[in-house]
């Protein structure tokens, strides 16, 4: 299905269904608009997480993807901390590969460890896998140290024998440290990349670009309203898309006392404006200057950006998390009464403007039943429809939690309807997917990496959707 003005739009739900005992499943079926399944091929602890204890976890760089699939392959991107060895740049990548016949094995794993956050992956369909590093050039221990951001380049053939180091282009004046709050993204069509990377000293996102021919070329910086970090970045066509989320220490100092008062914890950064920017050609034309698509700045509340995802008509798809309110205990000072609600927003930009704003669900009020969101992404199948992973809670009366997974169908409307139950025995929390931002084709085949119930363990499912 190719977008035109309305896409369809299908969400799969993966969370915790909330149901009383004896309840028949079935009264939770909407009617049907499109017939198909959600059929899980492969469930499976891939490896054991140990904390490095540097800020950074194995999904850290969720703005971007750890996994990548090329046909039958899937390549996925992996983080080992390193025994005794003190922080921040305390863990080194692996590079693993799952295959119908042999399952998960490790291709290559860096010498040395000098990383400090998870290596974000893209790949070409037909060609080779890329990683995104940022090794420290300090003494090991050195915290706030300086790094330098490279691209790995593995030849999917010989990826366990060798790659290539390629060294992207900044413009004048950057600096970048173990904190890089990077973004890579793929157009597998075209054979390009995109990477950004924070100056640790500004907070400007820099940004590189390789074309299709393998130049890297230097296109500047693009500076935010406020700092911003974590950024989904899309690129096809050689247009670049970014979003990205507020990321600064509490600016109210009232709450900042209290919510000391309360939590006893110092770091106190705050995520309420998601901004978004493009430019329609990375060869020849600057971001346009960032659009604030949304704010719960004077509330108190959180955002969480999610996902982005630009379709073969070159509109800028959105999804992400809004709670007006973070804290209760804010909330019942400064704003007593309102309910501590969490969307699950959707906004479609063409040509950087907001053309569709939409709630996809959002915490059931009193005596209603929905979907509570934590989580979500974007998902393209073999004709190009759009579907969201949603992890969230099913709250219906009162009753046991039972983890579940299902999957739904939204129409024009919003509405949820044809709830299937996906059979995963351990649903994922939080988690990333073999993505179109990550070079990925759109594919029948969901491939989704993250953390389940029994975390340390890092989980893979293979979903595959039949129409």
């Amino acid at each position: 299905m190719i977008f035109r003005s309305k896409p369809q739009i299908t969400l799969i739900l993966i969370g915790i269904v909330q149901l009383q005992s004896g309840t028949d499943q079935t009264k939770l079926v909407a009617a049907a608009t499109t017939e198909y399944q959600a059929v899980v091929e492969a469930e499976e602890v891939v490896t054991r997480y140990t904390s490095a204890r540097n800020g950074a976890g194995p999904l850290w760089c969720y703005g971007s993807t750890v996994l990548a699939r090329q046909g039958d392959d899937v390549y996925l991107s992996l983080i080992e901390t390193g025994k005794d060895i003190p922080p921040l740049c305390n863990t080194r990548w692996q590079l693993w590969h799952r295959s119908a016949a042999e399952g998960w094995k490790v291709l290559q794993v860096e010498r040395e460890f000098r990383q400090r956050e998870p290596c974000p992956i893209a790949g070409f369909p037909d060609g080779a896998i890329f990683l995104s590093v940022n090794p420290s050039i300090e003494p090991p221990g050195t915290q706030y140290g300086r790094c330098r951001p490279l691209v790995l380049e593995f030849d999917r053939f010989h990826a366990d024998k060798s790659y290539k180091t390629l060294e992207p282009q900044w413009a004048p004046g950057a600096y970048f440290t173990d904190h890089s709050y990077r973004g890579f993204a793929a157009d597998g069509e075209r054979g390009e990349l995109l990477l950004l990377n924070i100056n640790a000293r500004s907070g400007e996102q820099f940004v590189s670009y390789r074309d299709h021919k393998g130049t890297w070329r230097q296109k500047g910086k693009i500076q935010y309203p406020i700092r911003s970090c974590y950024p989904q970045v899309a690129l096809r066509n050689q247009a670049a898309h970014v979003l990205a989320i507020g990321d600064i220490v509490e600016p109210k100092a009232e709450w900042r006392k209290l919510k000391y008062e309360k939590l006893q914890r110092k770091w106190d950064y705050v995520f309420r404006r998601l901004f978004y920017t493009y430019t329609p050609n990375s060869k020849n034309k600057s971001f346009i200057d960032p659009r604030e698509i949304d704010s719960v700045e004077h509330t108190g509340g959180h955002i969480t950006n999610l996902d982005l995802y630009v379709d073969p008509e070159g509109v800028a798809h959105v999804l992400y998390l809004k709670r007006p309110h973070q804290y209760a205990f804010i909330r019942d000072k400064y704003f007593p009464g309102q309910p501590m609600t969490v969307y699950l927003e959707y906004r479609r930009m063409r040509e950087g403007k907001i053309i569709d704003r939409k709630t996809l669900t959002a915490t059931p009020g009193p005596n209603t039943e929905g979907v509570d969101p934590s989580y979500g992404r974007f998902h393209v199948d073999s004709k190009n429809t759009l579907y969201v992973l949603l992890a969230g809670t099913w709250r219906k009366k009162p009753g046991n939690s039972v983890l579940a997974n299902y999957i739904g169908q939204i129409n024009e409307k919003g509405d949820v309807g044809n709830l299937k139950r996906i059979p995963l025995r351990h649903p994922f929390r939080n988690f990333m997917t073999n993505t179109v931002r990550g070079g990925s084709k759109p594919s029948d085949m969901i491939d989704i990496f993250g953390i389940a119930d029994d975390n340390p363990n890092l989980r893979y499912a293979k979903v595959r959707l039949i129409k």
